[in-house]
């Protein structure tokens, strides 16, 4: 009876998996069928991918190296039909239910790219603490659903590269806008489920995008910095009192523990990784905002979000003997202490997606080709989000080819890694939409002893938009517009 089961489910993962991989081959509108067999390659290529050009040697690929660059730089994906598609697949829930999902930016480090456009300057951390630097090259924030246990497998659902011109935070409200658009399309949310928890490191203005995003069925949890400053709620308005009612209470230094109130709630939770884990938590804690930066053009009072401020403080974490406190800012108030201890335990899964980047540059060869054009480096990342999918769907069908130094893993409990390993015996038995290649010959290219007359334009690197941050700068320079015209 076990094995009979066991076989349906297999049969039913593998239609899963023809499904997926038929919508892609539809999502490909220009050089399709070389473009879904370079996705092959990159799932079955003996170890990680090192040079584009060498995926053309897979058995796989039945094309040249020619045609392989051809469809990286001039090939088409739909990827509104991509992202549809991505968001109407089974997708890890918590144990309650609930949808949990992650933003995070990824660089793709182009230093030397000098005839690259819209290149940026990246954060990228060093070797050691304080070793921080800034490179040139494209940012890309990416947003996947997460799984409750500890694990190196994340739902990669959307990602969009930022631009010079480009508000960070704006951009990723549009983005998380969409996305959950298309999961409630796709029936992964419904009226009476709970709302979708999205989690955010500390590069992210959370409150921010919690006031953006307010009309969602969504809770926001971020990472503050310790150097914040936060405000407590304004006290009750006394009888008779006149004048304006206050807005904000006194003042919640994260990096002051004499600014701190004694909190509504704390908790203690022994865990096997990091020790005893302490809580506490302040209800109604807000921002101070004022009329400068994003909020420069905001008509009316300034809003006042308050939610719930969050400290966790662990004993120890792997390689760290002296943990900082993390601190967290929900954006819902009235936490309990069981929404306590489930928000921080949500924030650490934020981490999985660390993995998944790391599976995307170190084996799948994200940031390996060396293109030019940011729209070609659109292409392939997109390439290598479907490639991930399939891996992800293919995860029940494969089985352990592990070598011989390591250890066998659990049921269920194979990497992306491992999973590629035998994508090739999954690939035999799912469907193969791409056609077979047509005979061709190599074209002339440049005659030999010919230079190249036409040298790419050189791009500079960073933001090209300059905004105005102040009231006060703003009306300089428009005083200083006014003159100009005047002279002319």
């Amino acid at each position: 009876m076990d094995s009979l089961l066991e076989h349906a489910a297999d049969v039913e993962s593998l239609a899963v998996l023809s499904r997926f991989r038929l919508d892609f081959h539809r999502c490909l509108t220009a050089r399709r069928d070389e473009l879904f067999e370079l996705a092959d390659a990159v799932l079955c290529a003996d170890g990680p991918v090192r040079t584009l050009a060498g995926l053309s040697l897979a058995p796989e690929h039945r094309r040249g190296h020619g045609a392989l660059y051809d469809a990286v730089n001039y090939g088409e994906i739909a990827i509104g039909r991509l992202r549809r598609s991505l968001a109407g697949l089974p997708l890890p829930r918590a144990a309650d239910g609930r949808l949990m999902l992650a933003a995070d930016v990824s660089n793709w480090l182009r230093p030397g790219a000098a005839t690259s456009p819209e290149r940026l300057f990246c954060h990228v951390y060093g070797r050691g603490k304080g070793q921080a630097q800034m490179i040139p090259g494209w940012p890309y924030s990416v947003i996947a659903a997460l799984e409750p246990g500890r694990t190196s497998w994340t739902a990669v659902l959307d990602a969009v590269r930022l631009g010079p011109d480009n508000d960070g935070t704006e951009v990723t409200a549009a983005q998380v806008r969409d996305l959950v658009t298309r999961l409630i399309e796709a029936g992964h949310w419904g009226e009476g489920d709970p709302a979708i928890l999205v989690v955010f490191d500390a590069g992210y203005d959370v409150t921010r995008l919690a006031y953006l995003l307010a009309d969602l069925p969504v809770d926001l949890l971020g990472r503050l910095r310790s150097d914040r400053v936060m405000q407590l709620p304004a006290p009750p308005r006394q009888p008779g009192t006149v004048g304006r009612p206050r807005k904000h209470g006194g003042e919640l230094a994260l990096a002051d523990p004499a600014t701190w109130p004694a909190p509504q709630t704390t908790t203690s939770t022994l865990t096997a990784r990091y020790g005893m884990a302490v809580t506490a938590a302040w209800d109604r804690v807000h921002p101070r905002l004022t009329h400068r930066a994003a909020w420069l053009d905001h008509d009316g009072d300034l809003p006042v979000l308050e939610g719930t401020l969050i400290r966790l403080q662990v004993d120890h974490l792997p390689g760290d003997r002296d943990p900082k406190p993390v601190w967290l800012w929900f954006s819902r108030t009235g936490a309990l202490p069981g929404d306590v201890d489930r928000l921080w335990q949500s924030f650490l899964r934020r981490f999985d997606l660390e993995h998944t980047f790391r599976l995307f540059k170190q084996v799948l060869g994200w940031t390996i080709p060396k293109i030019r054009d940011p729209r070609a480096a659109d292409r392939w990342t997109w390439l290598i989000i479907a490639v991930h999918a399939q891996l992800r769907l293919a995860r029940p069908l494969a089985d352990d080819l592990r070598l011989p130094w390591e250890r066998p893993a659990l049921p269920g409990r194979l990497t992306p890694a491992r999973v590629r390993r035998g994508f090739r015996n999954i690939r035999a038995k799912a469907v193969q939409p791409a056609g077979a290649p047509k005979p061709s010959k190599p074209g002339p290219g440049r005659p030999p002893g010919s230079k190249n007359r036409r040298p790419a334009p050189r791009h500079d690197v960073g933001k090209t938009t300059k905004r105005q941050r102040t009231v006060q700068s703003r009306a300089k320079a428009g005083r200083l517009n006014d003159k100009l015209s005047a002279c002319f």
